[in-house]
């Protein structure tokens, strides 16, 4: 072994220094996270902080926090391996003071303190707000489908449903044919037994589908998971995923997590004005700019931005043919507000007709009587005349599509800014994402995952000893 470094010999007496301290550098983020929950008053936040009267005493909240808190930051989720780590692990034995609970114990605890972990979250946001790493003025919002515990051949929609009781038919009937043939046989062979046997277990299965059938239809999205009742199966980037919705709000100066939400909705449609006022809220902002892709656009949500103090940027869906079949599309068209008029490429004017109701909106709708004598009508419509409708609060889009055609880089912005946490996170929790079940504990869940993403990239930015001075004082 001669020329390389060689280890000391196992049973050399060593002397250890006698205080565990010794072993945590004062650089050390785990000192980060004995400062910032020592700190924190947690006694509003739900946990239950006083000690039972009678039995055996129970772990402090604040012990069982920073335990969490260490186990997400070194992507250690699993309670039985949290357990395992508080035993071993010198740097757990120093933040707990040689505390070693059960697996059981470190579980419920995340069971029974949902809400209260998400409101230690939202405490790590004042705090970098104190730190001065926030921006307060814009903020890019994204959704990204994270994996449930849930297999997708225990998801059941309506049109998997159909196809995997098709499957089982058309396999049933070409067992019947080869069993046919197999009686026809002198002597029947076997192979008639077996035959028999397999179109017996298909019928069964196709039984036992029937009867998810019937509790798949019951339910109010006609959607059922075995495993996890609240998982949902998802388009995500072309592909599907049985899984939930994790949507965030996104710093745009060094990309801290504002604020987040998980729903096992899929569409991004309905998310964009409820993310906005958290992040407002959390910042203390007046007011407030935010930027999402074309999944968030939605009258109705830009409204209300509007009428909370936050300008969106988001770009608008094509969702009409008629540019694609070489017919005019509607920006083609000039609203003249003072005349309650459009003016169409032919220089013609579409007046006011009718207001009706659609889909819960108040809607204007306008056409010309010049559409049959026009001579660029093929360019136009194949009816009798062009009609295009108007939202009442269609000044609210256009005001939105004009900052977006005076700021287009900030699409580019938003795409740099917003992924990175979730490719970070995604990273961390691995191929299977989710540990737990139902919604409520997913939130949790993701909330320990959004503070641990959000206390690294402070020490990352800051150092360890910036951070526990800034609290201290």
């Amino acid at each position: 072994m001669s020329g390389f470094i060689e280890g000391e010999d196992r049973t050399q007496a060593t002397l250890f220094p006698e205080r565990i301290d010794d072993y945590v550098a004062e650089d050390n983020p785990v000192r980060v996270i004995d400062v910032f929950i020592d700190d924190l008053d947690i006694s509003g936040l739900g946990f239950k902080s006083e000690p039972a009267a009678t039995g055996r005493p129970g772990y402090h909240p604040k012990t069982m926090l920073k335990l969490y808190v260490y186990g997400y930051l070194n992507r250690i989720q699993s309670s039985r391996r949290l357990e395992r780590e508080a035993q071993r692990n010198v740097e757990l034995m120093w933040l707990l003071g040689r505390l070693a609970p059960d697996f059981k114990t470190i579980a419920d605890f995340r069971k029974d303190n949902g809400e209260a972990i998400r409101l230690v979250c939202r405490e790590f946001v004042v705090l970098c707000r104190k730190l001065n790493l926030l921006s307060d003025t814009l903020v890019a919002i994204d959704g990204s489908k994270f994996k449930a515990v849930n297999g997708r051949d225990k998801n059941y929609t309506r049109a998997k449903m159909k196809r995997r009781l098709e499957e089982l038919e058309a396999s049933i009937e070409r067992y019947l044919a080869r069993l046919a043939t197999a009686d026809a046989a002198e002597p029947p062979g076997d192979d008639a037994k077996t035959l028999k046997d397999k179109v017996a277990g298909l019928r069964e299965e196709m039984q036992r589908l029937k009867k998810l059938e019937v509790r798949m239809l019951e339910a109010p999205d006609q959607q059922l998971s075995l495993t996890d009742p609240d998982a949902r199966s998802m388009n995500a980037r072309g592909s599907g995923i049985v899984g939930y919705n994790v949507q965030s709000a996104v710093d745009s100066r060094h990309h801290l997590i504002i604020a987040h939400e998980v729903s096992n909705v899929g569409s991004d449609r309905r998310q964009l004005s409820p993310l906005a006022r958290q992040a407002k809220a959390a910042l203390g902002a007046e007011t407030l700019e935010v930027v999402a892709d074309r999944g968030y656009y939605n009258g109705d949500e830009i409204r209300a931005c509007e009428e909370a103090g936050i300008e969106a940027y988001l770009p608008k869906p094509k969702t009409s043919w008629n540019k694609a079949r070489g017919f005019f599309d509607r920006s083609a068209f000039t609203y003249i507000a003072e005349d309650d008029e459009y003016r169409c490429p032919a220089g013609e004017r579409l007046t006011y007709r009718f207001t009706r109701q659609e889909a819960g909106k108040t809607i204007h709708r306008y056409w010309s009587s010049a559409c049959g004598d026009c001579a660029i009508k093929p360019q136009c419509t194949t009816g009798r005349n062009r009609r295009v409708s108007r939202w009442e609060d269609e000044e609210i889009l256009e005001r939105a599509q004009a900052r977006l055609d005076r700021r287009p880089e900030i699409m580019r912005l938003r795409r740099a800014t917003v992924e990175h946490p979730f490719g970070t996170i995604k990273s961390w929790m691995g191929s299977t994402h989710f540990l737990t079940k139902t919604l409520p504990r997913v939130r949790t869940e993701m909330s320990l995952h959004v503070l641990a993403y959000n206390m690294k990239r402070a020490i990352n930015l800051l150092g360890t000893e910036r951070i526990v001075a800034a609290i201290r004082t």
